[in-house]
């Protein structure tokens, strides 16, 4: 009997044992994943960097940061390419930046109007840094900043605490606007937007970098919303094909080529209008244009399956306005 209750205490211990080891991983896995956004920039020219967000859907890990930021330095101080889709994402930007230089963030560009480009304002515009956007931006911030933080509250939670919509300190208005900080030459192309109405490039002609926020996404299949127009987008596209960059950081996806910019983004954005355009000029019914569009050259791309079909009827919807 002794023996027996010996035994039965061995396994008393082992079990408790057991049960704090699990409560250990636990509480390190619930840690990890609290912190589970890693933002680190990598290198991609002399003095550029980039930082390549998640493919997926915004969540509470990933901090609705699933896109791609960029970073500039220079002797007289840093560039940072959108701001992110918090206030607190925003400090870890700028904690992520500090590892790259110590030359403090002097200017923001937004290059569009989606909320993970420009909801991290408030943070940056309080260290001191000027905000720089294309002025056809101001209107669709102003819509949509505040269904931006009705839509990501029930997903960001405590993470969405102290973010506002934010509006640049300076707006640009021309096509092609040419910058300077510290040598280096910073320009800012917009065509009439695209997947928002303020969506600009930033080319930086002298490393053959260029930072193209939402008018590239390459490895998942591209994003239209109400605001989103292909004319304009496809006309941004090109502007990009005459650059001849030498590295393309897209809005969303790996840092690539123009080659499969141009696979994954300009011949999807061709292919749409072709077809809608021809299927608007015959009488085709909305329906029947969806059905009939040959998706098979982008089915590679990520959540193809769902998206393909919405593009297609956006722009049907849109040639029918044109």
């Amino acid at each position: 009997m002794a023996g027996q209750t010996h035994g039965r205490h061995r396994l008393s211990a082992w079990a408790a044992r057991g049960a704090a080891v699990a409560l250990g991983l636990a509480l390190a896995i619930a840690a990890r994943a609290a912190q589970a956004l890693e933002i680190a920039f990598e290198p991609v020219a002399p003095g550029v960097y980039a930082y390549v967000g998640d493919t997926e859907g915004r969540t509470y890990d990933n901090e609705a940061l699933n896109a791609n930021l960029g970073l500039v330095v220079t002797p007289q101080g840093a560039l940072l390419i959108d701001s992110g889709a918090t206030r607190q994402t925003a400090q870890r930007i700028e904690q992520a930046a500090r590892r790259v230089t110590s030359q403090p963030i002097r200017w923001v560009i937004n290059t569009g109007g989606q909320d993970h480009r420009w909801l991290g304002n408030g943070y940056f515009r309080d260290q001191g840094a000027e905000i720089i956007a294309h002025a056809n931006a101001r209107a669709d911030m102003l819509a949509r900043g505040p269904e931006h933080l009705r839509a990501l509250a029930p997903v960001l939670k405590d993470k969405l605490d102290g973010t506002e919509p934010v509006l640049p300190t300076r707006w640009l208005t021309e096509a092609d606007t040419r910058l300077d900080l510290g040598g280096v030459t910073v320009q800012v192309i917009h065509r009439g937007g695209g997947h928002t109405p303020g969506d600009s490039m930033v080319w930086l002609p002298q490393s053959g970098v260029v930072f193209t926020g939402d008018v590239v996404y390459v490895d998942r299949v591209l994003g239209m919303h109400a605001v989103s127009r292909s004319r304009p987008w496809l006309a941004t596209f090109e502007a990009l094909e005459a650059l001849q960059p030498r590295v393309v950081v897209p809005g969303h996806g790996r840092v690539t080529t123009l080659a499969q910019a141009r696979r994954d983004t300009g011949d999807l954005l061709r292919a749409l209008r072709a077809h809608m355009g021809r299927a608007v000029a015959d009488g085709v019914d909305l329906a029947t244009a969806v059905r009939t569009f040959d998706t098979a050259p982008f089915r590679h791309l990520k959540h193809a399956e769902v998206w393909l079909p919405q593009l297609a009827n956006r722009t049907y919807l849109e040639m029918e306005q044109e």
